[in-house]
């Protein structure tokens, strides 16, 4: 298992992929040598190097299926240890990738969840608690909804990543790639409120995380989650899960319903290829769907054709 630790070690440091990434790709591995090395303890290269082979993965798939993993799931461990078979062909360890030559499982595709502007509107046009959490919960979703931003990077926001004259937020993605976003009017007004709150709270802060907890500690992934779930779950007017990345669903959505080009909406979200983003045009075709329902003079007829004989 050295190699694997040295692939992981340049995710780590070349890639700079975050902690949750490598703890997913060392999940996949995990498994593939309890199925394909059950012997356990330490498994020698010579004995790994000879299990990758394209009949060994087609077993290891129907080992986790069988298991009750997703397909979904099951396509992720072969991404993690296709990754890792490119990286033992690049030190010339193997002489292909036989992940390559595998059908993978068969995804059920969901239409991502969003929630309505009307909803949205609704609770954003509420009144704000005094106080900061209050005030800090309040822009951190306005936030995420407003530029599309993922959970972990509204989280690892600095303050000095704002430029508020300018109406600019730089966003550091996936891969450590950096991307300016603009901000709203309505966004930069309460960011405004919320710095001078956030700077009244706590004058001693040596952290410059824009966002901080209740203590002045920066945030954590789960707490970003607590305080969607907690501002959202009371409304009846959201229905379904309540997280941060339904929030950036439904930004990526009402753009797109309200005319945004897809390549646009790629840039703000961060995407690295357009097909990540054309998920969303299966909502948009959705409302146009609706749209043709309500609207169309023939689309509420339900008269059957008539024959010349009827």
């Amino acid at each position: 298992m050295e190699e694997f630790r040295s692939f992981l070690d340049c995710l780590q440091i070349q890639k700079r992929y975050s902690p949750r990434t490598l703890q997913n790709y060392s999940t996949a591995m995990e498994h593939f040598c309890n199925y394909a090395l059950p012997q356990g303890g330490t498994i020698p290269p010579q004995e790994l190097l000879e299990a990758l082979t394209a009949k060994t993965f087609r077993g290891f798939i129907a080992e986790r299926l069988e298991a009750g993993e997703k397909p979904r799931t099951v396509n992720l461990y072969l991404s993690a240890l296709s990754s890792f078979c490119k990286y033992l062909l690049r030190k010339g360890l193997l002489k292909e990738n036989p992940i390559d030559s595998i059908k993978r499982p068969k995804e059920e595709h969901r239409l991502p969840d969003f929630y309505s502007k009307d909803a949205l509107k609704e609770y954003l046009e509420s009144p704000v608690a005094e106080g900061y959490a209050p005030m800090r919960n309040r822009t951190l979703i306005l936030l995420i909804y407003s530029t599309g931003i993922r959970r972990a990077e509204a989280a690892g926001l600095m303050v000095r990543d704002l430029d508020l004259s300018r109406g600019i937020i730089a966003v550091t993605g996936k891969g450590d790639k950096k991307r300016n976003i603009p901000i709203i009017p309505l966004l930069s007004q309460y960011l405004f409120v919320y710095l001078q709150i956030r700077k009244s709270s706590f004058k001693e802060c040596k952290y410059d995380n824009l966002f901080l907890t209740d203590r002045g500690n920066p945030l954590y992934l789960s707490f970003v989650n607590n305080v969607v779930k907690r501002e959202l779950g009371g409304l009846k007017e959201f229905s379904g899960k309540k997280s941060p990345h339904i929030l950036r669903h439904s930004f990526a959505t009402h753009l797109l319903n309200n005319g945004a080009d897809l390549n646009s909406i790629k840039e703000a979200l961060g995407h690295s290829s357009l097909a990540a983003t054309q998920v969303y045009t299966h909502n948009s075709f959705e409302k146009l769907k609706s749209v043709y329902k309500e609207a169309h003079p023939l689309a509420k007829s339900g008269a059957p054709p008539k024959g010349e004989n009827s």
